[in-house]
């Protein structure tokens, strides 16, 4: 994990939604769309997601104490994959057009649910996205959008051969760069979900 994974800033806007369930899971609602809904897979910061000392991750030095490969277990694809499927489905449900957004790690998540023939989602954005595979990559069968910078090290050659380009750059704490990508999300959902 580089130090852009921990750097950020604060965002200074109000929550105007609610927390509810989804597939029995926790999530936060917003909107009132009845024809379109978007599902957002988090990174390991998340929603509900693990609780990590402010002063660790301010302090570079002491990043060793993050017990990553115990995320990594708690949360594999095996174990996470079902509940992220039941959801998706749950929204489609009561949805005729959905996409999914997903952030880092969320981002093989959200590839899964684009694959071809599944009918649960008809775009996906993901930003920085993280531990994809090529067949993941191999078998989308909907509009992807990818927010990742060039020089980003999980923007993998695989990653860079799928995309037609790249149109936005988020860098590590660059407001700017966030407010752009959030834009670029927001129109990309707008386009293939109305």
């Amino acid at each position: 994990m580089g130090d852009c994974c921990v750097r950020g800033f604060q965002w200074d806007a109000a929550p105007k939604g609610r927390e509810g369930k989804l597939a029995g899971r926790d999530c936060y609602i917003t909107g009132s769309n009845q024809n379109a809904a978007v599902m957002i897979i988090h990174d390991l910061f998340g929603f509900g997601g693990e609780s990590i000392p402010v002063e660790i991750l301010n302090d570079q030095s002491r990043w060793a104490e993050l017990d990553l490969p115990s995320f990594l277990k708690r949360n594999a694809k095996d174990v996470r994959a079902p509940e992220i499927f039941a959801c998706a489905a749950e929204m489609k449900s009561n949805h005729p057009r959905t996409g999914i957004m997903g952030f880092c790690y969320g981002g093989w998540g959200a590839f899964q649910l684009a694959a071809k023939g599944l009918g649960l989602v008809d775009c996906v954005s993901v930003a920085h996205p993280t531990l994809l595979e090529r067949e993941e990559m191999e078998k989308v069968g909907v509009p992807v959008q990818i927010l990742a910078p060039e020089i980003d090290p999980q923007f993998t050659p695989d990653l860079k051969a799928f995309c037609e380009r790249c149109d936005s750059y988020v860098g590590p704490g660059e407001k700017e760069g966030m407010e752009r990508a959030k834009n670029a999300s927001v129109m990309w959902f707008r386009q293939w979900l109305q």
